[in-house]
């Protein structure tokens, strides 16, 4: 196939019959990008390196590609190499695959394209119509502000979803027979290493630190993946006014005529920017007089609803999805509808039970050091459960950052010796439990050892600062855990 040809795959009505594709993995995205290429004629090879157990998922998916025609091409070192036969015009790759991926280190050596399934499901929309992008990423918090973000457009009467990284294949959003208005685009770094023909109509990044180092290969390439979250933006660059390497990648992205950079910030909001009024989320970015005047989104009571005071970083998100809304011409009302409505995620800052005046909060969702470090700093004195794969992360920086309000540690997983050697550099005060268990039962020796640390008016806080597949299956097993270990702990009271 000529370059001129693929180059013309815009839309999903291009020509794509014949189209030679191989496509990495029978997942959740694999599979949405395989069957899209069926369904217009491509001829799809689809190879993953575990062969899907009996009855599986996985073996379901399979089967129904099989069914559409797909050359499947499964088990042990099938991922390792390119497959046989005629060489693809195309390689949309897996979402975990790294650049050092052997099968995709072949295709790049060879010339041959690779394709996120973000980028495919760009080249999928419509010619006409097509569903405007708002697009988000960061270090920490993606999830959070895109559910926010989502919350607002229903408020506002729009059809739309969250898609990408949060779950839902964007691909499937894309090509939903019943189109939205407008879709919350998540995207990961990785996702964003392999695209390179969207154009949102607005996009953020909420903030950059240090994580996924061992994928991109160092901080800076991490970065600069981030950063093609701005490439093409139409209206809107979102930029975090305390991350100023958020705006330097506004400053260095290649964007429409016209596209104008918008701040958000903790402190009072300069033209162009949102930020706190005392408790008012206020806009000096999307009203007339910008300069002179403000429009009041809603206050801290609005997000905090019946619940506990709302940590700042979940403030900034919510700034975040504002600003993104009010780039596409949601009114103030209904970000303050939207923003009411929002519920967070489980295992995101979530309140388990208060037991003897100690409030027990599973935030096992904080996988790096920059999440741990916004969940801690919400808490004046702490009990933190700490550890697990760190990813080559470095937890200096955090410890030093975090340990006057340590209470005490309680140390799980993996990588925990490096949690406990910078504790004694930067907290040689604090008591330290070490936990070796890797057991399922595990989490109930943790929450009795923190519990012992704790004092009333304390928190305990699982913000583990890494990744959980040393000894769970996911952070949502890690949180599942964790609450059952302190509910059984409470007892029938608390329970």
């Amino acid at each position: 196939m000529t370059a001129e040809r693929l180059a013309g795959l815009t839309h999903r009505d291009a020509d794509w019959q014949g189209l030679r594709v191989v496509v990495g993995g029978v997942g959740v995205s694999g599979f949405a990008a395989a069957d899209a290429l069926l369904e217009r004629g491509a001829e799809v090879t689809v190879v993953d390196g575990a062969q899907p157990a009996p009855g599986s998922t996985a073996a379901e998916r399979a089967k129904i590609l099989d069914i559409l025609g797909a050359r499947l091409v499964l088990g042990p070192g099938a991922s390792d190499r390119m497959p046989e036969g005629p060489v693809p015009d195309v390689v949309v790759t897996s979402p975990g695959w790294s650049p050092a991926q052997p099968l995709l280190a072949q295709a790049a050596v060879a010339g041959i394209p690779i394709w996120g399934e973000v980028e495919l499901a760009w080249r999928m929309r419509p010619a006409v119509g097509a569903a405007p992008w708002l697009t988000i990423t960061g270090t920490n918090g993606k999830t959070t502000t895109v559910k926010m973000l989502e919350s607002i457009l229903r408020a506002a009467g729009l059809r739309t979803t969250a898609a990408g990284n949060v779950g839902t294949p964007i691909i499937e959003a894309v090509l939903h027979p019943q189109p939205y208005d407008v879709i919350a685009v998540e995207l990961s770094s990785f996702q964003l290493h392999w695209s390179s023909s969207l154009e949102p109509q607005a996009s953020a990044c909420l903030n950059i630190a240090p994580d996924h180092v061992d994928w991109h290969g160092s901080v800076g390439e991490y970065a600069r993946a981030k950063g093609k979250v701005y490439a093409n933006t139409e209206i809107a660059c979102v930029y975090n006014v305390e991350d100023e390497q958020t705006m330097h990648l506004v400053e260095e992205a290649e964007v429409q005529e016209g596209c104008r950079a918008i701040g958000f910030t903790l402190g009072v909001p300069g033209p162009s920017m949102l930020g706190l009024v005392d408790d008012v989320l206020a806009d000096r970015a999307f009203v007339e007089e910008r300069r002179t005047s403000a429009a009041e989104l809603c206050t801290l009571a609005d997000l905090r609803g019946e619940g506990p005071p709302v940590a700042p970083h979940v403030v900034a998100n919510a700034l975040a999805a504002a600003a993104l809304a009010r780039a596409h011409g949601v009114p103030a009302a209904a970000v303050r509808e939207g923003l009411r409505a929002f519920r967070p995620d489980p295992h995101r800052i979530a309140e388990v039970a208060t037991v003897d005046g100690v409030r027990f909060v599973n935030d096992s969702k904080a996988t790096n050091p920059h999440a741990a470090q916004a969940s801690l700093t919400a808490y004046e004195h702490v009990v933190w459960v700490a550890g697990g794969l760190l990813k080559g992360a470095d937890v200096d920086g955090l410890v030093a950052a975090v340990a006057g309000r340590l209470r005490g540690v309680v140390l799980i997983g993996r990588d925990r010796a490096q949690v406990a050697e910078a504790l004694a550099r930067h907290a040689p005060d604090v008591p330290v439990v070490d936990i070796e268990r890797t057991d399922t039962g595990a989490m109930d020796v943790v929450v009795a050892r923190a519990a012992g640390l704790a004092e009333p008016g304390d928190v305990v806080l699982l913000a583990p600062a890494a990744a959980s597949m040393d000894m769970f299956t996911n952070y949502a097993a890690r949180g599942d855990a964790f609450a059952a270990a302190v509910l059984r702990y409470a007892g029938p009271a608390e329970g």
